[in-house]
């Protein structure tokens, strides 16, 4: 038998895998131990078996959470409980989580919606519009995706408008980020899918630009996280930093792209090159997994978790490399899926209170046991599990 008649029990029996977890184990956890049926919205913060540890709310995880339970409810089964999740946590960010002096997002709020922080990032708002651009697809109500793109013009005047958002470094430091970059390509081709508008094309294709000219170094084969203005090389810690998990979810936003657009050669390469250099830096051949930091010149990485194994770099990989199959045929992808899929199912999931692990030594032992805080909840493994059971489908119509 040939390794492509191998490959299709092997995406059959996964495509299986990842559906039944999906409906049978996260998000059940979720429904279960995230949903405030008092004061709507969810709660991440929850420990191990998820009783809860903090009642503070991430907002961007309300916008998250919404986005998965209507993405689920589109592309895997129509379930009525998913989409009293997504609305609860819609309805709790239109009430509490803007602020009214600005329009600006908070980053966490009390239980009942007190404000408590904000950041200088807009990945709430990112998050509040795709989930209600996915919510107006499983609805059929337009006045979300109305709402998604008034948001997501919100965000680009938040950013292109000096003063509003905090910097990072004083004026003595000019750089610009890539994960507002990477980020607003998949804010725009999700809200696309709902509502059609020429911004949204305009700013994917601004931002694709800016990857290719400025965050792209092929002379450390890398995807930096911060350049100057102009692209160069900010020669600090900081500035030589790779992110591995990053630019692997870049990797998979720029091929999702390419694929809309009937496989755009050149963003196809592109994206692959980012995978392939990526995979490089961030696979770990002695203990397997995506490590979290490197450093492009090959000093010590300064992160505290440069080497840990972080959940959301796994599910990434899982993805990406399934969309590099899917895009080129190439066995050498799917190989590097098994092993990133196989790593991921060995260590992360729990098996005694269900749901996943997010925070692993090395190794692959556990550092610590929550299934949930302010940045983990019910997005990147459940994401992980519906897109990759979508792409395999794909892989086997062909």
């Amino acid at each position: 038998m040939s390794k492509n008649e191998l490959i299709v029990p092997y995406l059959q029996e996964w495509g299986e895998k990842y559906r039944k977890d999906l409906v049978d184990n996260i998000l059940p956890f979720w429904l279960k131990h995230g949903l405030d049926r008092v004061n709507g919205g969810v709660y991440t913060c929850v420990d191990r078996e998820g009783r809860l540890m903090d009642t503070t709310k991430s907002v961007w995880f309300q916008g998250r959470c919404a986005f998965t339970y209507s993405f689920a409810y589109n592309n895997v089964e129509k379930r009525p409980e998913y989409l009293e999740m997504a609305k609860s946590c819609l309805d709790f960010i239109e009430a509490h989580c803007f602020d009214p002096e600005d329009g600006r997002m908070y980053f966490e709020v009390t239980a009942d919606g007190t404000p408590l922080r904000k950041r200088r990032y807009v990945f709430s708002e990112c998050f509040a519009a795709i989930a209600m651009s996915e919510y107006s697809l499983a609805t059929g109500d337009k006045e979300y995706a109305r709402k998604a793109l008034a948001l997501f013009k919100e965000i680009q005047r938040f950013i292109a408008t000096p003063g509003i958002l905090q910097p990072k470094y004083e004026p003595s430091l000019q750089a610009i980020g890539h994960s507002v970059t990477m980020i607003l390509i998949n804010t725009a081709s999700r809200i696309r899918e709902a509502i059609a508008d020429p911004c949204l094309d305009e700013q994917i294709e601004k931002s694709i630009d800016a990857i290719r000219r400025y965050f792209l170094h092929p002379e450390y084969k890398a995807l930096l996280e911060m350049v100057t203005p102009d692209g160069k090389l900010i020669d600090t810690i900081a500035g030589r930093t790779i992110n591995p998990g990053h630019c692997i979810e870049t990797a998979w936003f720029l091929l999702e792209e390419s694929c809309y657009r009937g496989w755009d050669k050149e963003l196809t390469d592109m994206a692959l090159q980012i995978l392939d250099w990526s995979w490089e830096w961030g696979w770990d051949e002695e203990f397997g997994g995506i490590i979290n930091f490197k450093d492009c010149k090959g000093f010590p990485a300064q992160d505290y978790s440069q080497d840990m194994k972080f959940w959301w770099p796994q599910t990434e990989a899982v993805i990406a490399t399934l969309y590099a199959y899917l895009a080129t045929g190439d066995n050498r992808y799917m190989e590097m899926h098994r092993l990133a899929n196989d790593w991921a199912y060995e260590y992360l999931p729990d098996p005694v209170y269900g749901e996943w692990f997010g925070y692993l030594h090395r190794d692959g032992s556990v550092a610590q046991p929550a299934k949930g805080n302010l940045f983990k909840g019910p997005f990147h493994i459940p994401r992980m599990m519906i897109k990759s059971s979508m792409l395999i489908n794909e892989i086997l119509k062909k």
